[in-house]
């Protein structure tokens, strides 16, 4: 069983992860930029690995198969649609102000903030989603969401540096915006212990944002930078192994936690049985 420990562990883990790219990249930006070159396919694999391998089949005890399936595809519709308003709010936003704002200052920067901000408390809510069906399931999701924040900080900071910010300014937003996955865990954590959640839809939306990552955010940047000389080249190679090592965890995650709480369980039974009698 999750507890609020487990929650703010592992989706504080999730937000040091998305540090450690940014990080490097202010220290040795070609060590962060060969990090994230490799990070980025494998991520994709440890998402899609995450979805169909743990999420949906555990979504599936919660709820029928086409709940599961709409709230997935609602997932993915929800991402798309938001990620179009943000484009479309960042360009509108850049030419109204074209003429007032100086070579120094980029009035993009609040909502490239804002848009990280918004990535981190989602990643949150698909944490505790995880967590609140099972330990195991939380720990393979956390290890798929760190997986893709590796890559994706490692643009944002280099984003935000171009943009003028300052190293130090650059360092402190971001974790400041990394705290919105916890924040975000914990409260949705929160929300299933006190009042039942519709778990089946939740856990549905959860998949669809992280298949929309995956599948229309990261595969297609591994396209635009492959040369396609090779078939088999490096970056199918880490994508293959990002979905073995997921499956892998899973796997091991289910026996040996589930296993452990099982008998944890039983134990408990006993002893409450044994003082009644």
């Amino acid at each position: 069983m999750a507890t609020y420990w487990h929650i703010v562990f592992y989706s504080l883990i999730g937000g040091i992860f998305s540090l450690i790219g940014g990080a490097l990249l202010l220290s040795r930006e070609r060590v962060a930029k060969s990090l994230a070159r490799y990070a980025t396919p494998f991520a994709a694999g440890a998402l899609i690995a995450a979805v169909f391998m743990d999420l949906l089949l555990d979504g599936i005890e919660e709820a029928d198969a086409e709940t599961l399936m709409l709230s997935t595809i609602l997932g993915i519709v929800l991402f798309y649609l938001m990620e179009r308003f943000i484009h479309w709010f960042h360009h509108h936003h850049q030419d109204d102000e074209a003429t007032f704002v100086s070579k120094h200052h980029d009035s993009s920067l609040p909502l490239i903030i804002a848009g990280d901000t918004i990535h981190n408390a989602l990643d949150g809510v698909a944490i505790a989603a995880s967590f609140l069906i099972s330990v195991p399931t939380g720990i393979v999701t956390t290890i798929a969401v760190a997986a893709h924040e590796i890559p994706q900080e490692v643009g944002d900071f280099g984003l935000m540096l171009h943009k003028g910010l300052s190293r130090g300014k650059v360092l402190l937003v971001n974790a400041m915006s990394a705290l919105a996955t916890t924040v975000m865990a914990v409260l949705t954590f929160a929300i299933g212990n006190t009042e039942k959640l519709p778990m089946g839809i939740l856990i549905g939306i959860s998949a669809g944002f992280l298949l929309y990552v995956a599948m229309s955010d990261i595969i297609p940047e591994l396209h635009k930078h492959d040369k396609g000389k090779n078939f088999l080249h490096w970056q199918p190679l880490l994508l293959i192994a990002g979905i073995i090592t997921v499956v892998f965890a899973v796997q091991v995650a289910h026996k040996y936690i589930d296993a452990g709480h099982d008998h944890e369980h039983t134990e408990s039974t006993a002893q409450h049985n044994h003082g009644e009698e």
